[in-house]
């Protein structure tokens, strides 16, 4: 019989209670009353252990057959990631290629205590959005929530010392760029998941490689590296030229371009501001235009390669014809006149491109007439869009009614823009015997030009074009992209910009297009120089910066591209 002592508030002495009931094993109990039997008791104690382990085992089992919604800790299988090819220039140097990472995620309905997730996890991404972290974390219906996507492998281990539960990695690829920003327009670059987003990276995923992708039909092992035309060398040097051109000439903008004549090769391109492909957000969205092939500017006097091609080709304008450059053209209220430097008397047609007379080309476009001027620049592939595998190509505008003054306008550079990467394939067909062939990114043979090249003008013509290149690139505004050894002949364009309606006079937009070695063409070069503040020797010309960059070009490229310098026989007799 159990005695309970309690201490007497008032009287102070021990008192011994006598208890009526005591607890029993089935409840309370009267004393003196039988026990119940201890088979009974072990009988209960069994189910409920039975019990437990079946509430325990079929938890698990709810867990495991979830574990494909939840995105558990388990990650997927090599095959299962989404690759991509290499993609290597013509010598098969690399220039993308894919490398393996982690990703963190989280299992938000098994965190316990968010904040401290949070805390911790700061300590090591010291950018953490806390709040959007903390919304992710405590959000309970959700089974998985991205946290951070392609960790370090420093960062991976910081992670998992923090012993931090229902927080796991899956294994990903990420897209990387050795050559940073030496060829961002051209190889484009891809998003988080590894998808192309601009340039030969969207155009591969175009043909089909996204479909294979999503099939999950794409693995490292089955992808052949993707061979690009372009030579990453000379890359780098189009790419150091046009950078510089922005603080050296104090541009908006520069870009420059190396076609094979032969092929229609693109062999190197570069337009900047840039950007990196590795972190294409970092430097905002400015870098992201490719203004070779994505921007259209009036390119001036460049288009007098083309007027002057078309009045030759036509036969109605003969190289030995004069026509009178003395007065202005005046027309429908608008006055055409010519720069200072230009002589005012009859220049013959050599005269005319040398001297970048606009009233003498007028005049020579004129005699041929308005529709058949049009027609030429259709057939030269500068009033349609760009055909080549490079996705961002933007067409080309014209006027909406081509009037008289249109011609007239349009004959010296102004009132159609095109993108200088059109200009430069126009160019190459008006030296390469008056076959345009439409530009490349990838390898192309002679023998497949040869099969797509279409005839634009006389054989005749082209050589006249060569002829008046030489002559511009030795005597007149050439004279500045000449290299000796090289013999670069070209047309410079100095085109006014059109600010707010109105075709400014402080701002211009400088173009060159140059082939060499001039006497058999092999290369054809385009500069530009946008909005240029300086340029050689206090001018603002074309001649004062965007030849000289296409002299820059083929000075440090020339003898990469196979090409051998040709002295003449004066300087070897000298020895």
């Amino acid at each position: 019989m159990s005695i309970i002592h309690a201490l007497a508030s008032r009287s102070g002495r021990l008192i011994r209670l006598e208890p009526r009931f005591r607890f029993g094993d089935n409840g309370l109990k009267k004393p003196g009353s039988k026990s119940a039997n201890p088979k009974s008791r072990i009988a209960v104690l069994a189910g409920a252990f039975v019990v437990a382990y079946a509430a325990i085992g079929a938890k698990l089992v709810y867990y495991g057959a979830r574990t494909t919604v939840d995105a558990s800790s388990i990650p997927p299988g090599p095959s299962m990631l989404a690759s991509r090819p290499d993609i290597i220039d013509r010598n098969g140097q690399l220039l993308a290629t894919d490398i393996r990472t982690v990703s963190m995620f989280a299992e938000p309905a098994k965190i316990v205590d968010a904040d401290d997730v949070v805390e911790q996890l700061s300590t090591i991404f010291h950018d953490l959005d806390r709040k959007a972290t903390y919304r992710k974390l405590t959000n309970e219906r959700s089974h998985f929530a991205w946290l951070r996507r392609q960790l370090s492998p420093k960062q991976q281990s910081e992670v998992l010392a923090l012993g931090l539960p229902a927080i796991g990695f899956r294994p990903e690829v990420k897209r990387f760029y050795p050559g940073g920003r030496t060829a961002p327009h051209i190889l484009g670059y891809v998003d988080i998941d590894n998808r192309g987003v601009s340039g030969m990276e969207r155009y591969l995923d175009e043909q089909g490689l996204s479909d294979l992708a999503s099939a999950g039909l794409v693995s490292t092992n089955t992808l052949e590296p993707v061979r690009l035309s372009i030579d990453l060398r000379v890359q780098n040097v189009v790419h150091d030229v046009v950078v510089d051109a922005l603080t050296r000439y104090e541009s908006k903008a520069a870009g420059a371009v190396i076609l094979d004549i032969r092929t229609g090769e693109v062999l190197a391109m570069a337009s900047a501001p840039d950007f990196d492909p590795n972190d294409p957000q970092a430097t905002g969205s400015d870098g992201w235009l490719n203004r070779m092939s994505n921007g259209t500017f009036e390119m001036g006097s460049t288009f007098k390669t083309f007027s002057m091609a078309m009045a030759l080709d036509s036969g109605l304008v003969k190289i030995t014809d004069t026509f009178d450059a003395t007065k202005p053209i005046r027309i429908g209220g608008f006055t055409i006149h010519d720069d200072i430097y230009v002589p005012r008397r009859r220049l013959t047609v050599p005269e005319i491109f040398r001297h970048s007379s606009n009233i003498g080309t007028a005049k020579m476009v004129d005699i041929i007439g308005m529709d058949a001027q049009r027609e030429y620049l259709k057939r030269f592939g500068l009033l349609t869009k760009l055909n080549t595998e490079l996705p961002e190509v933007k067409a080309p505008s014209q006027p909406k009614v081509w009037k008289k003054i249109n011609s007239i306008t349009v004959s010296f550079g102004h009132g159609v823009a095109t993108t200088p990467l059109q200009t430069a394939v126009a160019g190459a067909a008006l030296v390469d015997g008056g076959r345009l062939i439409d530009p490349t990114f990838l390898p192309r043979t002679v023998e497949e030009a040869n099969k797509i090249a279409q005839v634009v003008v006389k054989p005749s013509t082209s050589d006249t074009i060569r002829a008046l290149f030489k002559l511009n690139g030795e005597q007149g505004s050439g004279r500045s992209a000449d290299v000796p050894g090289f013999h670069v002949g070209g047309k410079t364009g100095t085109a006014n910009k059109v600010i707010n309606g109105k075709y400014s006079h402080i701002l211009s937009f400088n173009a060159y297009l140059a082939a060499f070695p001039i006497e058999n063409p092999q290369y054809v070069v385009l500069s530009f120089c946008d909005e240029p503040r300086k340029g050689d020797h206090g001018m603002t010309f074309a001649t004062n910066n965007a030849a000289p960059m296409v002299r820059d070009i083929v000075e440090r490229a020339a003898a990469m591209l196979g090409v051998q310098p040709d002295f003449g026989a004066d300087l070897l007799t000298s020895y």
